[in-house]
């Protein structure tokens, strides 16, 4: 309500003041005379003028300038105007600008080519980058940091689902083992009441040994020496027995035919006897090992 009444004072207060300097009461040095502002006018004949004086009768290949509508819409197949285009909808308003564009270059290429201006970059062309090749380096080591983070998260993800897929498989082999485990005791209860006459699990269980038996005898069958020791045997025999080979035995120790005395007491020439090259020291030699096991045999 104040608000009010201080804006209704102030309005005839104006209009007072407005009055009052028409009738010219107010005097000079209180007040600011503002000028009529000047109205505005479209002068089209000045525009034109001044259009006219800019421009310069130059070649088409100098200004390169089209002045065309959008192409067709290849789904409606008709031009889009400015006023079928939203243009609070920036999708349609990008597609007119972009299909503007392309009509521009429809016409601009054949009349390019048919002056002999080349349209394309050459092969070996070289342009200084807008960026430095430091900067662009940081650019190459992000990304490839960015990639080796997504392969490594692709990784982590690829763990994580083999070891999901694994513990599932883990918990579906041990409730199968428990339902079987479950399944065997209620067979026992039935069998143990009376109620069941054969144990079916008994009969699987005999079955799979016997035939792991029988695959164990099959195996024993074929088995037998690899080729190395069948063309040993080929080669050298099959050999006999080597363990207590050298000992003797009773037909051993009554043959002595092979005995010979003048061998067995160092007589032989040379070395025998007292004049002989042997002498003393021969008789003081001590016997050798194959001479102290015969002893030995003899003394059995």
């Amino acid at each position: 309500s104040d608000s009010g009444s201080d804006s209704e004072d102030s309005s005839l207060s104006d209009s007072e003041l407005q009055e009052a300097f028409a009738k010219g009461a107010l005097k000079p040095g209180l007040n600011v005379v503002l000028e009529e502002r000047p109205k505005r006018r479209n002068d089209t004949d000045g525009l034109k003028q001044c259009l006219a004086e800019f421009r310069q009768q130059l070649a088409w290949v100098e200004r390169l300038d089209v002045t065309l509508g959008p192409v067709a819409d290849p789904v409606s197949q008709n031009a889009s105007t400015s006023d079928a285009v939203d243009p609070e909808n920036d999708f349609q308003r990008e597609m007119s600008f972009y299909r503007q564009a392309q009509a521009a270059v429809l016409e601009a290429l054949p009349r390019l080519r048919k002056l002999q201006v080349p349209t394309r970059r050459p092969d070996d062309y070289f342009a200084e980058m807008a960026k430095s090749d430091q900067q662009m380096q940081k650019i190459r080591q992000k990304l490839k940091s960015k990639q080796e983070a997504m392969e490594r998260s692709e990784k982590a993800k690829q763990l994580r689902a083999m070891r999901k897929y694994g513990k599932k498989v883990q918990v579906e082999v041990l409730q199968r083992r428990q339902k079987e485990k479950k399944n065997m005791l209620n067979a026992v209860k039935k069998y143990q009441k009376g109620l069941s006459d054969k144990l079916d699990f008994l009969d699987e269980e005999q079955t799979s040994s016997q035939g792991n038996k029988k695959g164990n005898a099959s195996q024993r069958t074929k088995k037998g020496p690899n080729a190395k020791r069948r063309y040993k045997n080929q080669k050298f025999g099959f050999g006999g027995k080597k363990k207590g080979s050298k000992w003797n035995t009773k037909e051993s120790f009554n043959d002595v035919s092979s005995f010979q005395s003048k061998v067995a007491h160092n007589k032989g020439p040379g070395k025998g006897g007292r004049g002989g090259k042997g002498g003393k020291k021969a008789l003081n030699k001590r016997p050798g090992k194959r001479a102290r096991q015969k002893m030995k045999n003899r003394a059995r």
